[in-house]
């Protein structure tokens, strides 16, 4: 697909109506030493993968981003992967700049994966290099406040079991098998590493020269199928496991030279209803690895815990996951926005609790108005205790279903699952 041009509106044209204003309210809390405010701007929703053209090329993304700026949701993530986001999160940015000058809000993007298949992963140097001055221009910015090596799990050594996996356990009993025993720290397994290694330490001198602030990794949740023609992108067993694979990066790129602790991780998809691993594991990459901040990205699932699944989700191969989804949509038919209300809540109010800013998908004002509403109920103790109530019964329905805080969900992937991972 053809990544099209998107023109900087001028800033008298953009509308600014009731629905641009924000409601008063409490503001958001500053979490940790790098100043990010308890909710990211997730820019992902910028690409074909969550709208249209049309869409993408109204002034919903310009009203959306002033609109969270105006409600201090003042940072915003992307990627180069993610088709035009980074263009169009730059034009809108630089449309509101006399309202909102770079000084008052942070911009995160990642560089290293530029599409689906495996070939699509460059980390090498220069690559890495003119991704970040590519982001650089699309963003109208001459620094960063932080990039992530993107996905590093599909390329860092394969470390763990070859079947289904238990990411409580890598933190006890099977922490070797994971690579996660103390005497294992720093240890280099191979190419992957090295790769990985190479990568971060061009990142550094990129954060040398001011180009960018923080350095990190991030990592998704990945189905491990094993489908043939989808094997050239998903054979490797850390796919399963992303946490225990960046707390194991995370400790590798400690112990090696230069031997600096990452400023930054990023996990996606792994705190929310369905999934909670991520609680277990942000205080060790904050403690033995020495990660500065952690943040929790995805808390819909990438879209599972909403409505209707996206139809490229592969969560759409297992039926016992969709069938326990459907059972948890159902339970909250009578809950005001139902359950992307309930599962944003949740994931939102166990962020704070660990002191993670929580990365949300943002596509318009609606959406900006409804993160910021329910954020503002989590903190207030009035409201917590039937929202608590509720979150406990849609996570017993995942429970029961079989498929949460699994590594492996179960179940036959279906033949034509069109996507590895989410």
């Amino acid at each position: 697909m053809t990544v099209p041009v998107y023109l900087i509106p001028p800033a008298k044209e953009i509308p600014d109506d009731d629905e641009d204003q924000p409601k008063p309210g409490p503001p958001l809390a500053i979490l940790g030493p790098l100043g990010f405010p308890a909710l990211h701007f997730g820019a992902a929703s910028f690409s074909h993968q969550y709208n249209n053209d049309d869409h993408l090329a109204s002034f919903a993304p310009v009203r959306a981003v002033r609109l969270a700026l105006r409600y201090g949701i003042r940072s915003f993530d992307t990627s180069a992967y993610y088709g035009p986001s980074e263009i169009i999160l730059g034009a809108a940015l630089k449309a509101i700049e006399k309202e909102f000058p770079r000084s008052s809000y942070k911009v995160t993007t990642k560089c290293g994966r530029y599409g689906v298949t495996r070939a699509d992963f460059d980390y090498s140097p220069a690559t890495l290099r003119a991704s970040v001055n590519r982001s650089l221009a699309r963003l109208h910015t001459d620094y960063l406040d932080a990039v992530f090596l993107h996905d590093v799990e599909f390329v860092c050594d394969a470390v763990g079991p070859s079947g289904p996996g238990d990411t409580a356990a890598a933190l006890h009993d099977a922490k070797e098998e994971y690579g996660l025993s103390d005497d294992q720290a720093g240890m280099v397994r191979g190419d992957g590493d090295r790769i990985i290694l190479t990568a971060i330490a061009e990142l550094w001198n990129m954060k040398d020269e001011g180009r960018i602030r923080s350095v990190g990794i991030s990592g998704e949740r990945a189905l491990r199928l094993s489908i043939g023609s989808r094997r050239n992108l998903i054979d490797n067993s850390n796919l399963g496991y992303p946490l225990p694979t960046l707390l194991r990066v995370a400790l590798l790129v400690l112990h090696n030279p230069p031997y600096r602790a990452l400023d930054v991780v990023m996990s996606y998809s792994n705190l929310n209803l369905q999934n909670s691993s991520l609680e277990a594991y942000a205080p060790l990459l904050k403690t033995r690895a020495q990660v500065t901040q952690v943040f929790n990205a995805s808390p819909l699932n990438m879209g599972l815990l909403t409505r209707l699944a996206p139809a490229w989700h592969p969560a759409r191969a297992f039926p016992n996951l969709l069938d326990a989804t459907e059972r948890a949509v159902a339970s909250c038919e009578r809950w005001e926005g139902g359950l992307p209300d309930v599962a944003l809540g949740y994931s939102m109010r166990h962020s704070m609790a660990v002191g993670m800013p929580v990365a949300v998908g943002l596509s318009s004002t609606k959406e900006v108005h409804e993160s910021v509403k329910i954020w503002r109920a989590t903190q207030q103790e009035e409201d917590s205790s039937a929202r608590e109530c509720k979150e406990r019964e849609v996570v017993k329905v995942f429970e029961e279903g079989g498929p949460r805080n699994r590594i492996d969900l179960g179940g036959t992937p279906a033949a034509n699952v069109d996507r590895a991972f989410f």
